[in-house]
């Protein structure tokens, strides 16, 4: 008789033990990553007491931000799954010398980033088909906030080195500590100070600067590093693995900030309500990314030490806890319209816009809980190539042709939103097809 292996999945035992693992690491993640957004979801909340005009500015220089600093994420991803899988593999020295050569590249990309922001500022809020109203405030909140765009790039750096140690905990700290200083900093400028917008930039800056230095220190203390040179073999290898990454996420936002312009072309009313949907949207599916975390963690130190049956074994516990919470809080969430809306804003007819697109947010989450999570197990497992093929197919095929009919055929805000539900979905259905096929585990 063959001997069933003690880690399958058919034994309680072994279930329990992963769903542990999975919720010690998943919680604080998505601790962190709901806490994450209230960067943003601070300063809606204060500037849009304003006014429409201050919110609606605020909404686009979101969107760019968004795109921008996301588009970088790769120096999260990449670190999480290199950290881990050297980690996995035996090799601690390897995985503080990743860490370093993420660092230097988010250094490096960063001063480039506040450049290009501080320079292009004019171009960049008039090709957001900004009204002539919001300009002065949206280049004014730009300029003030890419001043952090290094800061920020390290802190993604810090998360994805932490990480790959399997440790969420310490992220968590660092940025629930840089949401505090933003909200304080934030309202006594704004108000205290009479600085509006810029306040709020402002704010976010000081507490991305913190956050930055967070990282740094612990992390010095944490990796025990031998040395801080630029190590060329390691940072080309850095670049190999970003390459898909950047490519897949510069895709996948590219597509978000097209429904954004058009949002903004269609008036100041309906952009500034997709910017209270989204950022709604938003802290929920990062919510429901915590389980993604885990994955990626999980599953690289698994492929690391070259065991692909625990690996896939832990990915189906994976999948069941991620649709498990995306129902839970899509069932929460529906019944919230009339109430969290109204926390951003005041205004008639933002609150109406909101109103108009509130069922697809609340659908969304069960379908994002199995996308995110897939994501990170396909993350973990190095299947970068394939995750930025179906992400291209879903934003640039799927979501972008969608807003642009919206905006020409006079759908509004529910065109829009339309075009999300879409891409989520292609993305549900091609990353269910990959998991199930088993490659990944292989590869």
């Amino acid at each position: 008789m063959r001997m069933r292996p003690r880690w399958s999945p058919r034994r309680s035992r072994w279930s329990r033990s992963v769903d542990r693992e999975i919720l010690r690491l998943a919680l604080p993640a998505t601790a962190a990553l709901a806490a994450d957004p209230l960067l943003s979801l601070v300063d809606t909340a204060l500037v849009g007491r304003l006014g429409p005009v201050p919110l609606a500015a605020l909404g686009i220089d979101t969107a760019v931000f968004t795109t921008v600093f996301f588009g970088f994420n790769f120096l999260t991803y990449g670190t999480t799954a290199s950290v881990a899988h050297r980690r996995g593999a035996g090799d601690p020295e390897g995985a503080a010398t990743y860490a370093v050569q993420a660092l230097w590249l988010a250094v490096g990309l960063g001063v480039a980033v506040t450049a290009v922001l501080l320079v292009a500022a004019p171009w960049i809020v008039r090709a957001m088909g900004a009204a002539p109203d919001v300009v002065a405030p949206a280049m004014l909140y730009l300029r003030i906030r890419a001043t952090a765009a290094t800061a920020v790039l390290v802190v993604q750096v810090g998360h994805g080195a932490f990480r790959g140690l399997k440790d969420t905990r310490t992220p968590l700290v660092v940025t629930v500590a840089a949401n505090i200083v933003n909200g304080v900093i934030s309202w006594v400028m704004i108000y205290g100070v009479g600085m509006g917008i810029a306040g709020a930039a402002l704010g976010t800056v000081v507490a991305e600067v913190g956050g930055a230095a967070a990282f740094l220190w612990l992390g010095a203390r944490r990796f025990r590093l031998l040395s801080m040179r630029v190590d060329r073999e390691a940072m080309t290898a850095i670049i190999r693995v970003s390459r898909d990454l950047f490519l897949r996420t510069a895709s996948l936002l590219s597509g978000l900030l097209v429904t954004t312009a058009v949002a903004a072309r269609m008036g100041t009313v309906v952009v500034a309500g997709h910017q209270v949907a989204r950022e709604l949207w938003t802290m929920l599916a990062l919510v429901l990314d915590g389980f993604a975390i885990a994955g990626q963690a999980m599953i690289a130190t698994a492929l690391g030490a070259g065991d692909s049956v625990l690996a896939r074994a832990q990915s189906n516990r994976l999948v069941g806890w991620a649709l498990a919470g995306g129902a839970l809080l899509g069932v929460i969430y529906l019944p919230l319209g009339s109430v969290l809306p109204g926390i951003f804003t005041t205004d008639v007819a933002v609150l109406g816009a909101v109103s108009s697109v509130w069922v697809i947010v609340a659908l969304l989450q069960p379908v994002g809980g199995v996308v995110f999570v897939l994501d990170g197990v396909l993350m973990g497992a190095g299947d970068f190539t394939f995750l930025f093929g179906s992400t291209a197919l879903a934003s640039l095929a799927i979501l972008v042709p969608i807003g642009l009919a919206a905006l020409a055929l006079g759908w509004g805000l529910e065109g829009v939103w339309l075009g999300m539900a879409a891409m989520m979905l292609v993305r549900l259905m091609a990353t269910v097809w990959r998991w199930r096929s088993g490659r990944w585990a292989a590869a």
